[in-house]
């Protein structure tokens, strides 16, 4: 592990009504029986790249990289939508929230971001890019019936519409009763 090491993300924070919309999605979701760990709700984000440890000092060219990669860049309209599972629904280890609306632009912007990083020492991303939102990780067998029931219960659900328009770095420190993220710096889309 680095001295003075960060654990850290690149995300886009979500607005109230969105949190609210997860969380009964979560609750719903919970009454069927699904033995899950929950994400909380205030703690969703939609991750650009997930950086790991890094040092304090690669805070700034990291700011500098999300910056020249949303330069130019408007907000980005966007909606949630159905539910899913990564990676498969024989191995399933993540729940998610799918995410359509301007997607093409939300893919160009982390496209960018994964270049930019990768010029600087964050090697880009294996497996392309899909924009989704972690509802809950899957840690022992659970009722695969259920799971599919949920899925196709949820396929056709959709959110209001929200608009993604600040990009930040957040730290992520994990304690006993879950993750805390700070923001270390945000960017504007504009």
């Amino acid at each position: 592990m680095l001295t003075n090491s960060l654990r850290t993300f690149i995300a886009f924070e979500l607005p109230e009504k969105i949190i609210t919309f997860i969380s009964k999605v979560q609750k719903d979701l919970q009454s069927r029986g699904l033995k899950v760990k929950w994400v909380r709700p205030q703690n969703i984000h939609l991750t650009l790249k997930f950086l790991g440890n890094i040092n304090e000092t690669d805070i700034k060219i990291i700011g500098k990289a999300i910056r020249e990669s949303a330069n130019g860049d408007s907000p980005i309209s966007l909606t949630t939508k159905g539910i899913g599972v990564f990676p498969d629904i024989k191995r399933p280890r993540v729940i998610w929230i799918g995410i359509t609306g301007q997607t093409k632009q939300l893919i160009s912007l982390q496209k960018r971001l994964d270049e930019k990083l990768d010029a600087i020492g964050f090697p880009k991303d294996n497996r392309p890019f899909r924009g989704h939102l972690t509802l809950a990780r899957i840690k022992k067998r659970i009722n695969p019936q259920r799971l599919i029931d949920a899925i196709k219960y949820y396929s056709e659900f959709e959110s209001e519409t929200f608009i993604a328009d600040n990009i930040h770095l957040f730290k992520s420190d994990l304690k006993s009763s879950g993750a805390v993220y700070t923001k270390l710096m945000s960017v504007s889309l504009e």
